[in-house]
């Protein structure tokens, strides 16, 4: 009798991800290697397999019959790998009591100078919390982090959460170029004007969406990475852009020229993953902000 062939689970997320992105290429930057390690490892699997689990083509990667086979049950072992791991780290974090907070980098501050956080350490002394700041969402599921304040929907499986605020975008202008080239008195007369916008790794980033439906053949400036640098740009007076209300009105430099636009309203909201917020340190500063609402709501939404 044959005994089943052995293999790695590590190998398995290398072929999840070329599964799910098409090609070794864009599954690298999904598991913070490069291209030739990807390609190695499926390698790897495959010769531990004995078969071949993707065609390889010019346009990319393509399953196999096996590969496609195999796929359901890689996403079953991938599901009970996070699960240890946020078991784990539920755990870990329980007793040590740091909550590891994730959300836009310009909401940092804006949570900070408000005293919030003071409050919160005042009523829990023992519990710390960690700031990880990003502009994309991380995974809540895997356990990047504890507690996400997000808005926008997540597509992650096994996340709760509540509403605290709305997210309101508006387009602006910094008074010098209001002075210099005048203000937009519609939507359709942003194409008559210089855009700020954000680039290729921020593409589906709504703003960045709504901006290139509603101005196609406008003269994009600048593009950023971030949030925070469409702020930038656009009080450096060299563009208009959308921005969040609750940055925009903020700075004393820039007038609101636009909006709010509906297109772009969102919801935020406070999320964590089901098992997490269960536990002592999450549950205490998960319940701090619901008590916080009414302090909260300006803090995102302006």
């Amino acid at each position: 009798m044959h005994s089943p062939p052995d293999y790695d689970w590590d190998d398995l997320r290398h072929f999840l991800a070329v599964a799910r992105h098409g090609s070794t290429l864009a599954a690298a930057p999904v598991l913070g290697v490069d291209p030739s390690t990807v390609n190695r490892r499926v390698r790897e699997l495959e010769k531990r397999l004995q078969a071949v689990l993707f065609r390889r083509e010019p346009s990319g990667y393509t399953l196999t019959e096996l590969g496609r086979s195999l796929l359901p049950c890689a996403e079953q072992v991938e599901q009970a790998a996070q699960a240890v791991t946020q078991h784990l780290g539920a755990w870990a974090r329980s007793l040590a009591g740091v909550v590891r907070l994730t959300c836009p980098e310009p909401m940092v501050p804006r949570l900070t100078q408000s005293g919030l956080l003071d409050r919160f350490h005042a009523r829990h002394p023992a519990i710390r919390v960690e700031f990880v700041v990003s502009d994309r969402y991380l995974s809540l599921a895997r356990g990047d982090v504890d507690v996400a304040l997000r808005s926008g929907d997540t597509e992650e499986a096994d996340v709760v959460g509540r509403k605290i605020a709305d997210s309101l975008w508006a387009v602006y202008a910094s008074r010098d170029y209001v002075a210099r080239q005048g203000r937009p008195e519609s939507v359709q007369a942003l194409a008559g004007h210089a855009l700020v916008s954000l680039d290729d790794s921020m593409a589906s980033h709504r703003a960045a969406v709504w901006l290139r439906q509603v101005a196609p053949a406008g003269q994009v400036v600048a593009r950023n990475n971030s949030v925070l640098g469409l702020l930038y740009a656009v009080k450096s007076g060299i563009g208009i852009a959308p921005l969040p209300t609750a940055l925009g009105d903020a700075e004393p430099q820039l007038v609101r020229v636009l909006g709010p636009v509906p297109e772009l309203t969102r919801i935020w909201r406070i999320l964590a993953h089901r098992d997490m917020r269960r536990t002592p340190a999450v549950a205490a500063f998960f319940d701090f902000m619901l008590d916080e609402l009414p302090q909260l709501r300006p803090i995102f939404t302006g």
